[in-house]
């Protein structure tokens, strides 16, 4: 009896198991400035977050309020998603238009669910393209032969470029929907071309940006050299092969372009900071500089195992960013990586890593630190000082120091600024006076230290350990 008993549970949790439910978002409160001719539009994980695939567009009940109902899903299948009016620039904000986390609902946790909208980005008025007029769509369908598919590129040319015959550096980015304009951007956009023209406006030499729209549904792939057993990937090797054989000979082919390495950087975020570091450090002969913000270094080992194969072959400029809020292991992954990175023969002076207070892994964490990472990548030297000569070396007395340390191979007298930064990039001490005389590191923690010193004829760099 007893084992009929097990036997009769076990179909029933077998038959539970196999349960499917379905779910209606029914939108019983919209903006009242939501314009009449536009359609809603559910987008998510489950649309490869298109805003306004044709598929989920939402219909009007008889009470005249917007409906979907999805598919049928495995009870316990979790969705993320948000609303649209089919673009991101018509995204659902909050009550003040500001970002909102994306939605989340569990299947079999009710049929119908209602919900508000408080807020559309554009305020509904329609939204539209914000891309600057010297940004172009270069090719919606740019074939990659390596992964056998077609992607859209758009291209960012410097002010100026049509009334010149001068040549410029060239910055190759992925997620191009993101970079130029808020109506094709996932999130809100990195405002590239703003920030570059701004800068250009200045006196400083811009370059062409390539940007390389994602896969939607390949992204994952693409970005990825390795695989990962829950999410799959790993076609990132073929994908840098298209930026390295294909996509970079027809930029500098048809575009006045300085093709050497010296004025070529690659530059991404999240998995796009994962392919811009694998790319820049195996194909050194090709990128002098990579822009690595909120890497996912954790999708696959594999990353430590390239690493540590791959020396240093050329001079590089590596800018990591991060922000502490973006979940566990990022700011220690990226920390490790720069660590490697060293072993492998690249100075501290080539990596710049920088560590955000309450930075989010979102395109606001990207654009606010756009401009400067830029400026570090392609314009050599203190963009505040104007100093453009590499760093001189820097002998520091005594070394291991306790208390106090000096400048030993150098008369101090013409230095401006004296800056000391943790491995990390943290700035810990700055000297502004008094440069000729003992400074004090008592309050500094046991460690290695990078200690800059900035004069009128150039950067002088060293390595300072302080021990208790």
């Amino acid at each position: 009896m007893n084992i009929f008993k097990v036997l009769i549970f076990s179909i029933i949790l077998g038959f539970s198991a196999n349960i499917h439910a379905q779910v209606t978002f029914i939108a019983t409160s919209i903006p009242a400035n939501t314009p009449e001719g536009d359609n809603l539009y559910i987008a998510g994980d489950f649309t490869a977050w298109n805003p306004g695939s044709p598929e989920f567009v939402m219909q009007k009940n008889e009470e005249g309020n917007w409906y979907i109902t999805l598919p049928e899903r495995p009870q316990g299948t979790v969705i993320k998603f948000k609303f649209t009016r089919g673009s991101w620039t018509t995204v659902e904000k909050g009550s003040s238009g500001e970002e909102i986390p994306d939605r989340s609902f569990t299947f079999g946790n009710g049929e119908t669910v209602n919900i508000t909208i408080l807020q559309w980005a554009d305020g509904g008025t329609g939204g539209g393209s914000t891309a600057a007029t010297n940004v172009q769509v270069m090719d919606n369908n740019f074939f990659m032969p390596q992964l056998n598919r077609s992607r859209r590129i758009w291209i960012y040319l410097p002010p100026g470029y049509e009334t010149t015959t001068l040549q410029y550096p060239v910055l190759y980015m992925h997620d191009g929907q993101n970079l130029f304009d808020v109506e094709t951007a996932f999130s809100g956009e990195w405002e590239v071309d703003e920030t570059l023209n701004s800068l250009a406006a200045d006196g400083v030499t811009v370059p062409i940006v390539v940007g390389i729209d994602n896969g939607g549904a390949y992204r994952i792939a693409e970005y990825t050299p390795w695989p990962n057993p829950q999410y799959g990937g790993g076609d990132g090797d073929a994908y840098a092969r298209f930026i390295v054989e294909t996509l970079k000979p027809y930029i500098d082919q048809n575009y006045r372009t300085l093709p050497s390495r010296e004025n070529t950087g690659i530059m991404g975020s999240s998995l796009g900071g994962l392919i811009s570091h694998y790319t820049a450090i195996k194909y050194q002969e090709v990128f002098s500089k990579a822009g690595i913000f909120s890497p996912s270094y954790w999708f696959s080992d594999e990353v430590w195992n390239f690493a540590s194969e791959n020396e240093k072959r050329e001079n590089m400029r590596l800018y990591q960013l991060c922000g502490t809020n973006e979940g566990a292991g990022v700011t220690e992954n990226m920390l490790r990586m720069s660590d490697s990175l060293i072993r492998k023969g690249f100075l501290p002076s080539e990596i710049n890593n920088k560590i955000v207070q309450g930075g989010q892994h979102n395109e606001a964490l990207w654009r606010t630190n756009f401009r400067e990472a830029f400026l570090w990548l392609f314009v050599e030297g203190s963009a505040s000082t104007g100093i453009k000569s590499p760093p001189k070396p820097l002998i520091c007395s005594p070394n291991p120091a306790k208390d106090f340390f000096r400048i030993d191979n150098l008369d101090t007298s013409n230095a401006d600024i004296l800056i000391i930064s943790d491995t990390a990039g943290r700035e810990v001490l700055r000297k502004e006076s008094d440069l000729n005389e003992a400074v004090n590191i008592r309050h500094l923690k046991s460690g290695t230290y990078i200690i800059r010193l900035f004069t009128k004829t150039g950067i002088h760099e060293g390595k300072l350990v302080r021990i208790d």
